[in-house]
């Protein structure tokens, strides 16, 4: 192996220009050794993580592993100590005979390498992969075996809690509830989840997690555990725990595997005691999507980039809740937040923190409705506003009149398709006239649960299946199965479709003279907007995804 510095040997391969290492290089000089060169070439998004780790693993010559989509083996897992794992940030992912494979972000460190030699009995052949991979991997290896233990726990408790008085602090703070509580937010963040439903019933307690739009059952505990869970969840989120009668709600912030996590916390009252939901909110760590990376054909890509540069206007995303139409709305001000502009936002709630833009919470106890908000925005000298939803009429008609005044409005309504939100607006009360002089364009979105591509089977489609993808011949098609890299549901991560309709002149007279929905649609068409279902059927068609989410997605549109 050459003796070449890793920056020579970026430089070298094209992945970065020599001034690109000049600059890497005296920010890390600056930093006094504080920050390693892979730290500051990822933050300075030069390379991305993964970018850097394969080029890393290619000048040691050591293989380099995608531990999100590698088959990790729990024997393997289970050789090396947690404590172990996490302090030098390594994890065994397979035995292949008396050698024991390791991934690790640092393979040439043979100190740990021999540790685990000596502990486990097994030579080591070390892998590299990246850093939070690494962590990710062990937050999940090692969870289920801490949940374990702490029901175990938990369930030792019982006979005692039974006893106790129901407000009793000592119950609530006792140290397997409070594990408990934590273990079950960490275990829902490693597995991806968005929502935790913890719903009381009268033999039991029932754990569910959201996982790609679907519910999934994470454990079930006894009821005896319930209230103090509930209680204890209820603390950390700042509601009344003496209150039980009525909907409460609250936040608390936790930190899993190196990322802090915004979470909210629903109660509701049942007949069998309180309903909590969690919802788990992405933070300002993690990084804002850009708009290149929302999933866009390179058409509809095209389109949103041409509405994003107007200067005043309203551009609206549509769809039904958990459709990522905010996250398509944070791509959107990451493109057009510059030093140079006033970006404000109005958000029921603020999801995620992003530098350079002002941020609005609604708080409709206060009186800080949408509207109230608005209106104080608009003397803030703004030049874009972005509005977390068109509730109703008088939110709607501030938002256009901002747009016809000079500012970029951009927002969110809750319809099935784009031409079916240009009617809503027209029947909230907003003159026709002035959504078509103000809307720059709509777009509306559905997300698509993707096949994994591990254990997806083909076949033919059907007579039936042609007419619903709008083709003549039957074509190959795949469809779900399940194994254990997608954790038997067929599928694997999500993807989203777009359908946007761009007001061109002739779209917008057809809106100023109240044109119907399905007038607006035949313009659109002839224009070149391509459908949501057009666009799942080239899905389906490609073998990303699978003709019951064609059905599930669009079968109302």
């Amino acid at each position: 192996m050459r003796n070449v510095r890793i920056g020579d040997y970026l430089v070298e391969k094209n992945l970065i220009t020599q001034e690109q290492l000049e600059e890497v290089l005296t920010k890390q000089k600056e930093s006094n050794g504080a920050k390693k060169f892979g730290e500051i070439i990822v933050e300075s998004k030069l390379l991305s993580e993964t970018q850097f780790a394969k080029a890393l693993a290619g000048k040691l010559h050591v293989p380099y592993v995608d531990l999100e989509h590698f088959d990790i083996d729990s024997e393997a897992v289970k050789k090396v100590p947690e404590d172990l794992a996490r302090k030098h940030s390594v994890i065994a992912i397979n035995i292949r005979g008396r050698r024991l494979i390791i991934a690790t972000d640092d393979p040439y460190n043979f100190n740990i390498l021999e540790d685990i030699k000596v502990m486990t009995g097994m030579d080591t052949d070390p892998v590299f992969a990246t850093h939070s991979a690494i962590t990710k991997a062990i937050g999940k290896c090692y969870a289920m075996d801490g949940v374990n233990s702490v029901v175990e726990s938990v369930n030792a408790l019982r006979g005692a809690i039974a006893d106790e008085d129901d407000g009793s602090k000592d119950r609530v703070e006792s140290a397997p509830i409070v594990q408990l509580a934590t273990q079950i937010v960490e275990n829902s963040f490693r597995a991806d989840a968005t929502d935790i439903h913890i719903e009381p019933f009268k033999e039991y307690t029932r754990i569910r997690i959201r996982v790609n739009g679907d519910l999934v059952e994470l454990m079930n505990i006894s009821s005896v555990v319930q209230s103090p869970l509930a209680t204890r969840l209820k603390l950390i989120s700042g509601m009344n725990i003496a209150e039980k009668r009525v909907p409460q709600d609250g936040r608390f912030t936790q930190t899993v595997d190196g990322t802090t996590l915004d979470v909210r916390v629903s109660s509701l009252p049942t007949v069998n005691g309180e309903k909590i939901v969690i919802r788990i909110l992405s933070t300002g760590q993690i990084a804002l999507r850009k708009i290149t990376d929302l999933g866009m054909t390179e058409y509809n890509y095209q389109l949103f980039e041409s509405m994003i540069k107007c200067p005043h206007g309203v551009i609206l995303v549509t769809g039904p809740t958990g459709s990522g139409k905010t996250t398509t709305l944070y791509a959107a001000l990451g493109e057009l937040a510059k030093p140079n502009v006033n970006v404000i936002t109005v958000e029921d709630p603020v999801e995620k923190n992003i530098d350079g833009i002002n941020q609005v919470q609604v708080n409709t106890k206060a009186g800080m409705t949408f509207a109230a908000a608005l209106r104080s925005i608009l003397r803030q000298d703004p030049d874009i506003v972005m509005i977390g939803e068109m509730r109703d009429a008088e939110t709607a008609d501030i938002g256009i009149r901002a747009a016809i005044t000079g500012h970029l409005v951009l927002s969110t309504l809750h319809t099935n398709d784009a031409a079916s939100t240009i009617v809503r607006l027209v029947d909230m009360g907003v003159a026709p006239y002035m959504v078509a002089t103000s809307l720059i364009g709509v777009i509306a979105q559905r997300l698509v649960k993707v096949l994994c591509p591990n254990c997806k089977k083909m076949r033919m489609s059907t007579d039936e299946e042609n007419r619903l993808m709008k083709i003549n011949q039957s074509v190959p098609i795949y469809e779900a199965c399940g194994c254990a890299a997608c954790n038997s549901t067929g599928y694997k991560g999500r993807t989203a479709i777009h359908e946007i309709i761009h007001c061109t002149s002739t779209v917008s007279s057809i809106i100023a003279q109240g044109g119907t929905k399905e007038q607006i649609e035949e313009a659109a068409r002839a224009n070149g907007t391509r459908l949501l279902r057009d666009n799942v059927s080239e899905l389906v068609q490609n073998g990303s995804t699978s003709i019951d989410e064609l059905v599930r997605v669009t079968y109302a549109i």
